[in-house]
């Protein structure tokens, strides 16, 4: 299995990231990817070690592979999965919303139905299974960009002024495409291996040029990476940005400027309808967002035990309104994780015998997650108060002789000293209030797109018919002119 070692060797290459206008020569040595980084060969290190549990016999390439790469087989297989991809949750406590896991699960989804890569013109089945083969043996962390980048939000490509502004075809040669313009919103890609690019966004038929589905490495000549601002650099320590400090993913804008993709790398080529065969016909949607769901049930119970802590060192844990607030945390937490063993339990096998979680729970949860992470905040922001503003600036007045005192005197609780009292409150405020705060706040409020498209998700897999016939047979069981 793949070490963290052998992870930080393999991302050492020539990519081309770009931040504050300078090209980074290595992001495991830059200190906006470092901290990232580290956590990611943490991850490997885990998996690698027999005593986690992450690996099982793959058929597909005769040999060990990371259970959370695989296609669960049964439904103990699926019981597996959800338990391998919690162990890496619980390592980064779910604040790593797009490790190699994620896209992974993603991958599995498209190799379980090849046949959804074959069109008429073009049959890419032998490219999708061949590249998942090598993702189980070498364990790749795959980051993706599947959304267009918001030039207008009501018009597609094709309607965009410029040429290729969305990526799209640029040359077709006999050995390859080239591909030139930009997709969004690659997270972690500067400290991934590779990058699957395609659309989620529906796209119309004048948009052909712009259907692709491709997989890529980072370090391709042409790729550009534009990252927003990293949060890690500008964390004073880890005890002041305990969070910032470790697991700061970092989002990017993807510029091709004429990349040339191989013919074994395409997946989708000028296929409207293949853009949507990908995700909803392989269960790659369903395994992907299974994933996700999971990771996200840890990040809430992590966010309920600060709001919790916090409680219990102010000393109104015993105030019935604050317990009120903890009982609405509690359930919260206790509904997406039901939502994600509720789909685990009602799993099925598809036609070619992978049991996929039982999209209605599943994105059930998905459709309030814009709605329930804000609402976690709100409580966990209720219940600090002005405790995570009235700290010290930094570590720095703990270490300096002159103003320890005072923070001791000053910023404690009965039987917590101050130094233990400042930890968790900038815990808190680095969850809830720092620019790393605040981006997963926007991050889980869009995590499945705008509203109505991570509702219209729970609306389609709800099963209606079912609610509708009862309705209707309630209906006729009684007339106009029926007496008591």
């Amino acid at each position: 299995m793949r070490k963290g070692s052998d992870y930080l060797s393999a991302i050492g290459d020539e990519r081309e990231v770009y931040v504050d206008g300078e090209r980074v020569r290595d992001v495991t040595g830059h200190p906006a990817f470092a901290p990232i980084a580290r956590t990611v060969s943490e991850l490997y290190d885990i998996a690698a070690d027999p005593a986690s549990g992450m690996t099982a016999y793959a058929r597909e390439i005769d040999g060990p592979a990371n259970i959370v790469y695989s296609m669960p087989q049964s439904h103990e297989q699926l019981v597996a999965r959800r338990k391998a991809i919690e162990t890496w949750a619980r390592h980064t406590y779910g604040w790593v919303g797009r490790g190699p896991d994620h896209v992974g699960s993603f991958l599995a989804g498209f190799a379980a139905h090849p046949e959804a890569f074959r069109s008429e013109k073009h049959d890419f089945s032998r490219n999708v299974t061949t590249y998942y083969e090598r993702l189980l043996r070498d364990s790749l962390y795959v980051s993706y960009a599947i959304i267009p980048p918001q030039v207008s939000r009501i018009a597609t490509a094709h309607a965009w002024e410029g040429d290729l502004i969305q990526v799209g075809v640029a040359d077709e040669r006999d050995d390859g495409i080239v591909v030139r313009g930009a997709q969004m919103l690659a997270t972690g890609a500067a400290v991934a291996d590779e990058i699957f690019v395609s659309c989620i966004k529906p796209l119309t038929p004048e948009d052909r040029d712009f259907a692709l589905g491709f997989v890529v490495p980072i370090a391709t000549p042409g790729l550009k990476l534009y990252c927003r601002r990293p949060y890690a650099p500008a964390a004073t320590s880890p005890y002041d940005y305990p969070l910032s400090s470790r697991y700061d993913e970092t989002d990017a804008l993807v510029v091709f400027a004429d990349v040339f993709v191989p013919w074994e790398r395409v997946f989708v080529y000028r296929d409207i309808d293949g853009l949507r065969r990908q995700f909803f016909a392989t269960g790659a949607h369903v395994l992907g967002n299974s994933q996700a769901q999971i990771r996200f049930a840890t990040k809430l119970r992590f966010l309920a035990g600060i709001a919790r802590k916090v409680a219990q060192t102010t000393g109104v844990d015993r105030v019935p309104g604050v317990q009120e607030k903890l009982g609405e945390l509690a359930a919260i937490v206790s509904l997406v994780e039901s939502a994600v063993l509720a789909a685990e339990y009602g799993a099925e096998p598809d036609d070619a015998g992978v049991w996929l979680p039982r999209p209605r729970p599943l994105y059930g949860a998905m459709a309030m997650q814009a709605e329930l992470y804000p609402r976690v905040l709100a409580i966990l922001r209720d219940l600090t108060g002005g405790g995570v503003l009235q700290v010290p600036s930094s570590v720095a007045e703990f270490r300096n002789p002159a103003t320890r005192p005072d923070i001791d005197r000053y910023v404690q609780s009965p039987g917590v000293p101050a130094e233990e009292r400042v930890k968790l409150f900038k815990l808190a405020w680095d969850a809830v209030g720092s620019e790393f705060g605040g981006r997963h706040h926007q991050y889980e409020m869009f995590y499945a797109g705008a509203p109505y498209v991570a509702k219209g998700y729970a609306y389609r897999n709800f099963g209606y018919e079912e609610s509708l016939a009862d309705v209707e047979e309630f209906l006729a069981s009684y007339r106009l002119d029926d007496d008591w």
